[in-house]
């Protein structure tokens, strides 16, 4: 699949805010005047911030209103109106916080569960894909879930939950990928089988489809390098999960280290996503012998 960076921004910032959002919502920490207030303006910077950058993926971005009108059959639809709940609830609560100083805590529990609500539907939007088999698959779910609760976790200063959630993280993702690399051959697709022609033994290409480009191959069928990839892998689990482990185990409390830790997270879960869209097969691309 094609890596659009707008795409990757969404997915990444948008779990982080709203694992930031769901520690917050669960009170943890418990904070109140403009200390609460710094935390949820970067909450909400990052879950709003990679909301809107998912807009910018769209032909015409006033379309994204209509991701709202199909919520009984679609995905994105579930994500765009958990997100306005959680957002919400998450602002009514914070409002308790910052101007009350008050913790309405029943209200935070259903705003943090909300919060990872829309982190699973957003999950789901590529999970449910049974024609990109690398995705059909829970482990898509699970480490959305699992990145967005760990970067909320080493974001809101919770360095040795963090650093162990983070080692977790790591070891998941390198389940994912090793399955992952298996998931398309084990499904049995082939050119044979896109075309419907194996009834008549081995197909092969005589021309392409067509002599152009098209929307298919632009947005589908995307070719990663198997040494370039391999060479991303290990840049996005040092980055992603070794790393800042490291750091935080290394020194909890201290806040110029938690910064470098929090950086390096999201500089790997930015490789982490690239290469989560780019290593992606749709079959489609058997019909363009792109395998």
């Amino acid at each position: 699949m094609h890596p659009a960076p707008s795409v990757i921004l969404f997915s990444t910032l948008s779990g982080l805010g709203f694992g930031m959002l769901a520690w917050l919502g669960f009170g943890a920490p418990v904070v109140f005047g403009w200390t609460a207030f710094g935390y949820y303006f970067v909450a909400y910077a990052l879950a709003v911030g990679g909301l809107l950058a998912s807009t910018f993926h769209l032909g015409n971005p006033k379309n994204a209103l209509k991701a709202f009108t199909q919520w009984k059959t679609s995905w994105l639809s579930r994500e765009a109106w958990m997100s306005v709940l959680a957002l919400i609830v998450m602002g009514l609560y914070a409002a308790g916080e910052v101007f009350l100083g008050q913790s309405y805590v029943v209200l935070g529990w259903i705003g943090a569960v909300l919060s990872m609500v829309t982190v699973f539907t957003t999950s789901m939007i590529y999970g449910q894909l049974k024609t990109v088999p690398r995705w059909n698959h829970p482990t898509t779910s699970v480490l959305f879930l699992l990145y967005s609760i760990t970067g909320g976790a080493l974001v809101t200063g919770h360095a040795m939950v963090a650093a162990v959630l983070l080692l977790v993280t790591g070891a998941v993702q390198l389940l994912a990928w090793s399955a992952g690399d298996k998931r398309f051959k084990a499904r049995g697709s082939t050119i044979e089988t896109a075309t419907g022609l194996g009834f008549m033994g081995k197909v092969r290409q005589f021309e392409p489809p067509h002599t152009g480009t098209n929307y298919l191959l632009h947005e589908m069928v995307y070719v990663v390098g198997r040494k370039h990839a391999q060479t991303l892998r290990i840049i996005a689990i040092l980055l992603v999960s070794i790393v800042p482990a490291f750091l935080v185990m290394m020194a909890p409390m201290a806040m110029p280290l938690l910064v470098v830790a929090v950086v390096a997270h999201l500089l790997g879960l930015f490789a982490q996503r690239w290469l989560f869209f780019a290593e992606a097969e749709h079959v489609v691309g058997l019909y363009y012998d792109q395998r």
